[in-house]
């Protein structure tokens, strides 16, 4: 037998158990590269993501450092330095403080009834533009829904003042017509309407537009299956679209659970002189209010800690909820 016929045989003759041939090592997966490897092979995608990754140390990172003053009695005159350490007396000094407790049911309150008012508002504007055949008009409509999400808070509790206020478009019309003006704006007891009506003008359009793009990923064939199976309009609706944009439901639902004791600063301290801090003070303003106007800054931080400890086991709660319900949520480990 011949030299080559000899290296042909054993080339391709069966490997021995526990040798590995030269091309399965190189389709070896890519956890096995070392560290040096994957760095040169990712390098360019680390580069390109490092100014992000610094922002976000610098401006969201670096200043939790300064949440220490929760623990001391500071003052900006004296420094962290040299400040006295408290311990936990500001946390104390929350949780006994009336005022708190009244801002925390305001809050609360506010965030259930814009999750109950609010929160479905964009899924069902959502379903009704994506039944429009003509490419032209839902497009239209969805930019006309979408403009207001462009505008600053200032500009939006101008126009309801300039419409709903005590000398506005609204009350001209009904005293001219000979019926009783009325001041929506300086009304305590219709602010949760108020301020849901302010958030489902400006931010509806914002919710349109992720659930649209939730709603482009449903396979047609899909519809076409549930007609042919004599589902109507409703039934492909109900078995076929919101299983599709269930997850997006989910997600968005974690994260406006998480943001449940935020409500809305600049929304709220724009027209909390307008109707009464009983009616308008939320967990935001009051921080802001105790630590900038009153100076009070370390019991300022303690209740902003408290606010964001309670924020995070909000949205690790729903997430392990939405687990349970076979949803990936905000993240699934491995």
């Amino acid at each position: 037998m011949t030299a080559t016929a000899t290296e042909s045989l054993t080339t391709s003759g069966p490997e021995r158990p526990g040798r590995k041939s030269a091309a399965a090592a190189k389709a070896a997966p890519g956890r096995t590269l070392s560290f040096r490897h994957r760095l040169r092979r990712d390098g360019a995608l680390l580069l390109m993501v490092l100014p992000a990754v610094a922002l976000l140390i610098v401006f969201a990172y670096v200043p939790m450092l300064g949440n220490v003053i929760a623990w001391l009695d500071y003052s900006p005159y004296v420094g962290i330095i040299d400040s006295v350490w408290v311990g936990w007396d500001n946390f104390a000094r929350v949780f006994q403080n009336a005022t708190f407790w009244h801002a925390v049911v305001n809050t609360l309150a506010i965030t259930a009834f814009q999750l109950v008012f609010y929160f479905p508002i964009p899924i069902i504007l959502a379903l009704l533009l994506n039944s429009v055949a003509t490419p032209w008009i839902r497009s239209t409509i969805q930019s006309i829904v979408y403009l207001p999400h462009f505008f600053s808070w200032v500009l939006v509790v101008t126009i309801f003042q300039q419409i709903f206020g005590g000398a506005g478009l609204l009350h001209r019309v009904l005293a001219n017509a000979g019926f009783e003006g009325f001041d929506l704006m300086t009304n305590p007891d219709t602010f949760l309407v108020l301020i849901t009506s302010q958030a489902v003008w400006k931010d509806a359009g914002w919710g349109i537009i992720i659930f649209l793009a939730a709603l482009a990923t449903v396979n047609p064939e899909q519809y076409e299956a549930a007609t042919m199976d004599g589902a109507g309009k409703w039934g492909r609706i109900w078995h076929v679209t919101l299983p599709a944009i269930r997850p997006t439901i989910i997600l968005l639902l974690i994260l406006r659970l998480g943001d449940a004791l935020t409500v809305g600063f600049e929304q709220l301290i724009l027209q909390r002189d307008a109707v009464g801090a009983d009616a308008a003070e939320v967990l935001d303003t009051y921080v802001y209010y105790q630590g900038v106007i009153n100076g009070d800054w370390a019991f300022a931080a303690a209740a902003g800690l408290v606010k964001g400890i309670v924020s995070l086991l909000l949205v690790l709660g729903a997430n392990k909820l939405a687990h349970l319900f076979g949803e990936d949520g905000v993240y699934r480990k491995s």
